[in-house]
């Protein structure tokens, strides 16, 4: 796998990523400085007919501060919105410690070091050296988890925090608004897409991850300008680049995203308004959400604002 993979999961992937890494792996900022709100108008779209309106908003899972996209046109639809939905409701914290130990540790006991030839060891620990982290600390992981982990800890020491994405912010304004949130998929579901790739898949996105690690910043920053700007053709032009795996891109893109068109369509049949927020690369590209909903004789419009 050629990857810019780890900066399209940040952007597109699944929600569970950023939440489940373990406390022991994530940074925090000794001194948080003042944040000067940059405006941003991301794309959004939505889906209509005579007594049913569906917004479709693509999220950044993890932002850095300071971007300023609840407002607008965003803003206005969420507020007429009866219900938020967004990829995942985030389970209390310690059903997340027990999905992680689950399924993205090694069941049987063997080292992720132990999985790598000598070379792709070397990659790999001179990244983990990079970020300041033993080289053992990950060993019980499998290796998809730590190259996830890697990503975000890289992301996180870059000013990217977990705490400013989308949908953590979503679910704050729901809850203080008291609007009812519910979710597409479950974290075990998230989870499970990568904890069933096949062993030598994962360790290829490991070892790529940690090729990039240097790189992790700029990447980011680039998917995130897209993203703020509603590039959104490009934005699955990096999609396309990005995810040269595949059974990857399957795994995270096209069979999700046909579940999610077919849910939309359900949704329909009822009356009300519902504000949707997924990973952005799930609304950019050539099985974009928006383009499979045409076979349930429904489209998506862009809004202007």
């Amino acid at each position: 796998m050629r990857l810019r993979l780890k900066s399209v999961l940040a952007a597109t992937a699944t929600c569970a990523l950023a939440w489940a890494v373990p406390a022991a792996a994530q940074t925090t900022p000794t001194e948080v400085p003042a944040v000067t709100v940059k405006d941003v108008d991301p794309a959004l779209w939505v889906v209509k007919d005579e007594d049913t309106t569906v917004y479709l908003f693509g999220s950044v899972h993890i932002l850095k501060p300071g971007l300023g996209w609840f407002d607008d046109g965003v803003k206005t639809a969420f507020d007429s919105s009866d219900q938020l939905v967004l990829e995942l409701v985030e389970p209390p914290a310690a059903e997340v410690q027990a999905l992680f130990g689950k399924l993205a540790m090694d069941q049987q006991g063997k080292t992720l070091r132990s999985k790598m030839n000598d070379a792709d060891r070397a990659v790999y620990e001179a990244a983990m050296g990079k970020l300041g982290i033993p080289a053992p600390a990950f060993d019980p992981f499998d290796p998809w988890a730590a190259a996830v982990t890697l990503s975000l800890v890289a992301m996180q020491k870059s000013g990217f925090d977990p705490n400013s994405g989308v949908e953590k912010q979503l679910t704050a304004a729901a809850k203080v608004s008291n609007k009812p949130i519910a979710g597409l998929e479950t974290m075990e579901f998230q989870l499970g897409v990568f904890d069933t790739l096949p062993e030598a898949e994962q360790i290829a996105f490991l070892v790529e991850s940690a090729k990039m690690i240097d790189d992790t910043s700029s990447m980011m920053d680039k998917m995130v300008d897209m993203w703020a700007s509603a590039e959104t053709e490009s934005l699955g032009q990096l999609m396309n680049e990005g995810l040269t795996s595949r059974t990857l891109y399957d795994a995270l893109l096209t069979k999700r995203n046909a579940n999610w068109a077919k849910w939309i369509s359900a949704r329909m049949a009822k009356p009300g308004v519902t504000f949707i927020a997924v990973g952005a690369g799930h609304l950019a590209g050539p099985t974009s959400v928006q383009n499979l909903l045409p076979a349930y004789g429904l489209s998506a419009t862009r809004v202007a604002y």
